[in-house]
């Protein structure tokens, strides 16, 4: 089994590549969705959130608006929510690799990779990438995000330049979603070689693993 860790810094389009890869029949491991779920109504990290974070919780679980105000901007604060939420996200990862335990290749869908040091468990790296002004233009239309809160995410995450820099493989979101898709098939096909041109090591599709 291959396990291929995909990342990109928010507004990059990960979701969608995200997608496109399980079109493709490849199981993703979601790390956003899991994260939902373990936050949500009866989810097993509410009540040590609650303990940790007091009043950023509802009976329909994590309030995340409340959640993002208490940990924004305080490293203390953000260290000990990963505290409460990693290790939990760990078992599911872990679960789900025992599913799909005859599976050629899985995918790891982790906004934060690389700052949590995710990719030492990945045995390759795919980053989604799409041009600054394309970026923030798409983050900025999702509700409740401002201006403010899209900079002090950004200057949370590792930047982009960096991340395509370490990456094996970097996918385009900034191009046709034909484009974007192709890309996809090609990192399957490079990777678990059950597609034409499988091996063919494409340089539109190939970045460097320099500094991994």
């Amino acid at each position: 089994m291959i396990k291929l860790g995909l990342t990109g810094s928010i507004g990059m389009g990960k979701s969608t590549v995200a997608k496109m890869f399980a079109d493709e029949g490849v199981p993703v491991f979601d790390a956003d969705a899991e994260v939902h779920k373990l936050q949500g109504p009866a989810g097993r990290v509410v009540a040590a959130i609650e303990a940790r974070f007091p009043g950023t919780t509802r009976a329909e679980g994590v309030n995340r608006t409340a959640l993002a105000e208490a940990v924004l901007g305080d490293d203390a604060a953000m260290k000990a929510l990963e505290a409460i939420v990693h290790p939990a996200v760990g078992e599911e990862r872990a679960a789900f690799l025992a599913e799909h335990a005859a599976a050629p290749l899985v995918i790891f869908d982790v906004p934060l990779l690389f700052e949590t040091g995710g990719q030492r468990g990945v045995d390759k790296v795919a980053v989604v990438s799409a041009d600054p002004a394309v970026q923030r233009a798409r983050t900025l239309q999702r509700p409740g995000m401002t201006a403010g809160k899209f900079d002090a995410i950004l200057a949370r995450q590792v930047p982009d330049a960096e991340k395509r820099a370490r990456a094996d493989y970097i996918i385009p979101t900034d191009v046709s979603m034909d484009e974007t898709r192709a890309h996809v098939r090609h990192v399957v096909a490079d990777l678990i070689g059950d597609r034409p041109g499988a091996g063919s090591g494409d340089p539109a599709c190939l970045g460097s693993s320099e500094g991994r």
